[in-house]
Protein backbone atom coordinates (compact mmCIF):
# COMPACT_ATOMS: atom_id res chain seq x y z
CA UNK A 1 0.00 0.00 0.00
CA UNK A 2 1.08 3.56 -0.63
CA UNK A 3 0.25 6.26 1.94
CA UNK A 4 -2.72 4.35 3.46
CA UNK A 5 -3.05 3.52 7.16
CA UNK A 6 -6.08 1.50 8.30
CA UNK A 7 -7.11 0.93 11.92
CA UNK A 8 -10.10 -0.77 13.53
CA UNK A 9 -11.82 0.39 16.70
CA UNK A 10 -14.79 -1.80 17.56
CA UNK A 11 -16.72 -2.08 14.30
CA UNK A 12 -15.33 1.15 12.82
CA UNK A 13 -12.66 1.18 10.11
CA UNK A 14 -10.58 4.38 10.02
CA UNK A 15 -8.48 5.16 6.96
CA UNK A 16 -5.74 7.78 7.22
CA UNK A 17 -4.10 9.32 4.14
CA UNK A 18 -1.58 12.18 4.01
CA UNK A 19 -3.04 14.41 1.29
CA UNK A 20 0.23 16.34 1.08
CA UNK A 21 2.10 13.42 -0.49
CA UNK A 22 2.05 12.12 -4.05
CA UNK A 23 3.61 9.26 -5.97
CA UNK A 24 3.77 10.75 -9.45
CA UNK A 25 1.69 10.08 -12.52
CA UNK A 26 -0.81 7.27 -12.79
CA UNK A 27 -0.25 4.58 -15.41
CA UNK A 28 -2.55 6.43 -17.82
CA UNK A 29 -0.71 9.71 -17.19
CA UNK A 30 -4.00 11.57 -16.61
CA UNK A 31 -3.69 11.99 -12.85
CA UNK A 32 -1.30 12.15 -9.89
CA UNK A 33 -1.55 9.31 -7.37
CA UNK A 34 -1.86 10.42 -3.73
CA UNK A 35 -2.62 7.05 -2.12
CA UNK A 36 -3.51 3.52 -3.15
CA UNK A 37 -4.02 0.06 -1.73
CA UNK A 38 -2.65 -1.15 -5.10
CA UNK A 39 -5.54 -3.54 -5.60
CA UNK A 40 -7.89 -5.20 -3.15
CA UNK A 41 -6.46 -5.92 0.31
CA UNK A 42 -7.88 -7.40 3.50
CA UNK A 43 -9.04 -5.11 6.28
CA UNK A 44 -6.73 -5.60 9.31
CA UNK A 45 -8.03 -8.41 11.50
CA UNK A 46 -10.86 -9.22 9.05
CA UNK A 47 -9.39 -11.30 6.25
CA UNK A 48 -12.85 -11.92 4.77
CA UNK A 49 -13.44 -8.17 4.21
CA UNK A 50 -11.57 -6.53 1.33
CA UNK A 51 -10.98 -2.90 0.37
CA UNK A 52 -9.69 -1.29 -2.81
CA UNK A 53 -8.76 2.39 -2.58
CA UNK A 54 -7.31 4.92 -5.03
CA UNK A 55 -6.95 8.61 -4.20
CA UNK A 56 -5.73 10.93 -6.94
CA UNK A 57 -5.92 14.41 -8.42
CA UNK A 58 -6.00 15.64 -11.97
CA UNK A 59 -2.73 16.77 -13.55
Amino acid sequence: MKNVDMTIEGNTLTIRVDLGRDFGESKSGKSITIASTEGNVAVPGHEEIKIGLNIYRKK
